[in-house]
């Protein structure tokens, strides 16, 4: 399987590769805001496969599509044979055979990797319980639009290891960005990425938030949610609110640090509200981003850019 013409991971593209793609999306997100007609994918359709719901995801591949010329075809969990027992496999030969592409929404890596290996079509990764890959292009982008470069910038991610904090340690480092996180103990990051990680310069892990967040220049708050019904109650109070993004925490990041949050975001829970609401510019304009990354993404794989 030739990993380069889907994504699924981060850790399968280059820093060079990782630049265009995001040179692309900024590129499309000048044309879209200037009302300069893109239809590269005309023609062309998009299958997308949803084990569970999301709002930004359907709605920012639906709309891409559309501003490309393409259409989107949504398939649930209900509109599927798998449910009945067809094997991964068997759907993707089938599916590949009506679409130029398919990005799949669902806990396994494994089936997504199932997916790319038999459809025959260039297969997107939406979001896996391992990696986030369509998330982090929208990170690394309104990242580089406030700070303007990689180079010299520190982000820092606060919270317990997960899909998202995988593909940033990776995008970022891949960038040239140095990465810190702090995360609670047993919350550590995928130890696939954290062994990759040893191996690229920039990077720390420790339990200290203000350790982590020391002269950021970016911070990132990490979702709690997942991870609530795992641990005991009397173990989120004791560990949890001392990885909260607040205004005492972030007073040891830069003064023009940035804030961001991959939404839904609890409030006064992994960030406050306070601290929420002054930076929503920058966090909305992070979700918005997620619109123009992935056209990028598709107009490199669906259009042969």
């Amino acid at each position: 399987m030739n990993r380069q013409r889907h994504f699924l991971t981060l850790l399968d593209h280059t820093e060079e590769e990782l630049q265009e793609l995001l040179n692309m999306a900024d590129q499309l997100k000048y044309e879209q805001k200037n009302g300069i007609a893109h239809p590269h994918l005309k023609g062309k359709t998009l299958g997308l496969i949803f084990g569970e719901l999301s709002t930004r995801t359907r709605v920012s591949f639906e709309v891409g599509m559309y501003q490309l010329g393409g259409m989107a075809l949504f398939l649930s969990a209900r509109d599927l044979q798998m449910d009945r027992g067809e094997p991964m496999q068997d759907t993707a030969r089938v599916l590949g055979g009506y679409l130029d592409g398919m990005m799949i929404r669902t806990q396994e890596q494994s089936a997504v990797e199932v997916l790319a290996e038999f459809a025959g079509v260039p297969v997107i990764n939406g979001m896996t319980a391992f990696a986030h890959p369509c998330q982090v292009l929208a990170d690394l982008m309104i990242i580089r639009e406030y700070k303007r470069t990689f180079k010299g910038k520190k982000l820092c991610f606060i919270g317990p290891g997960s899909n998202v904090a995988d593909s940033l340690i990776v995008g970022a480092l891949k960038v040239g960005m140095e990465v810190a996180v702090a995360c609670p103990d047993g919350f550590e990051p995928d130890e696939r990425v954290l062994t990759w990680a040893e191996t690229a310069d920039g990077f720390s892990l420790t339990n200290d938030p203000l350790t982590a967040i020391s002269g950021a220049d970016a911070v990132y708050a990490g979702q709690w949610d997942a991870f609530f019904q795992k641990i005991p109650a009397e173990t989120r109070k004791k560990v949890f609110p001392n990885y909260q993004v607040n205004g005492i925490l972030l007073r040891n990041a830069k003064p023009d640090a940035i804030v961001l949050h991959s939404l839904p975001a609890r409030r006064g829970e992994e960030i406050t509200a306070e601290v929420f609401e002054e930076h929503a510019g920058e966090i909305f304009a992070q979700a918005e981003n997620r619109l123009h990354g992935q056209k990028a993404v598709l107009l490199k794989l669906l259009g042969g850019q």
